[in-house]
């Protein structure tokens, strides 16, 4: 008996590890060498590896494929539809795969639905990306991202909702923030 659950139609391929209280959902299919963390959340329609390590919490919308290269730290939000891509420059004719870039999502950030995370960049702790936008570059923890290709718009914290500050200096519910140089220090409450 399995510590996890899987829908009658969803394809668990044997060399996968995962985690207590993970929910797999219709039509998924979990790759092998992959290890999926507790509590994760996999909507319909999901490809998850080969070779991808997800964390604890994360949630993971429909109709989303997550390839070898990518890294999903804990409590990561992954919105409807959103795309990463392994290679910079594919072909249909051409093997790449020894080519394949790490992306990195860093604990708690959340990418919107339709927003697409082009290959070899890290995601910040706690970064918002908006819907639709598309990610070229490293994002920093706490940054705000939207456009195409994105740009930094904001400031998010914890919580996810954008910060205001006055005298460089804000907080919400799980932190106070300090804005110095353009970027963000963090004290836990």
């Amino acid at each position: 008996m399995c510590d996890y659950f899987s829908d009658e139609t969803a394809i668990i391929d044997a060399g996968t590890s995962i985690g207590e209280g993970t929910k797999i959902w219709h039509f998924c299919h979990v790759l092998p060498d992959t290890i999926i963390g507790n509590d994760c959340s996999f909507g319909q329609n999901c490809v998850v590896g080969p070779k991808v390590t997800i964390g604890n919490g994360v949630k993971v919308q429909n109709n989303v494929s997550i390839y070898e290269g990518v890294e999903v730290k804990d409590d990561v939000f992954l919105g409807p539809s959103m795309v990463f891509t392994n290679v910079i420059n594919p072909r249909a004719f051409i093997q790449r795969k020894e080519e394949f870039k790490k992306t990195l999502l860093k604990k708690g950030c959340s990418i919107g639905a339709n927003a697409t995370i082009v290959c070899g960049v890290t995601i910040g702790e706690y970064a918002l990306i908006g819907s639709g936008a598309v990610i070229t570059k490293d994002v920093k923890p706490f940054a705000l991202m939207a456009g195409v290709p994105a740009r930094q718009i904001g400031w998010v914290g914890i919580s996810g909702d954008t910060l205001q500050f006055v005298d460089n200096k804000t907080e919400d519910e799980f932190a106070h923030y300090e804005l110095i140089e353009n970027s963000l220090r963090v004290i836990k409450k």
